[in-house]
């Protein structure tokens, strides 16, 4: 359908959660394209819907070569195993931090059928779909960052031009 604008970091739609879809309709069909659409850029892993600047939980994905979306997901396992390593988020060009997430995760939610679907994964696809469900829920990955990184990213934050120019 369309490549959608991504909203940045200060953007109030970020720090909300998002509502749950209730109706499987033409709407959602089209929500679900543009995200598939969006995520298919060079150097998207992920795109969440309140990225897009759509307030329900979806998402989708493009990790390794496996593209796919998720509604209505739920993380459903994490493994006690963690990874550490470089995060970044579209949201907030031009900034990535090291940051702690399991090494393992389970998503499960349903399509744009209502049908199940579950998506797992061990490293990057772990580290996305983690992400993913974090803005859902109204969280960008540093606000997971240890109080002295988050310091600093949120400093390098405020000296983004794109920060000012919302």
């Amino acid at each position: 359908m369309a490549f959608r604008q991504i909203r940045r970091f200060g953007d109030p739609i970020l720090r909300m959660a998002a509502e749950p879809v209730t109706e499987f309709d033409q709407r959602l069909r089209t929500i679900v394209a543009d995200l598939l659409d969006t995520v298919d850029a060079p150097g998207h892993a992920g795109v969440a819907a309140p990225q897009i600047g759509i307030g329900v939980r979806a998402f989708s994905y493009n990790v390794d070569g496996e593209i796919g979306y998720v509604i209505n997901p739920e993380l459903v396992e994490l493994s006690e195993k963690t990874q550490d390593g470089y995060e970044a988020c579209l949201s907030l060009p031009g900034l990535g931090f090291d940051t702690r997430r399991a090494q393992h995760a389970v998503v499960r939610g349903v399509d744009a059928d209502n049908e199940p679907v579950t998506v797992s994964g061990s490293g990057l696809m772990a580290r996305c779909l983690q992400h993913e469900t974090d803005h859902l829920d109204g969280k960008v990955y540093i606000q997971r960052l240890d109080p002295q990184t988050r310091r600093e990213a949120f400093r390098q934050v405020r000296e983004q031009d794109w920060f000012w120019q919302q």
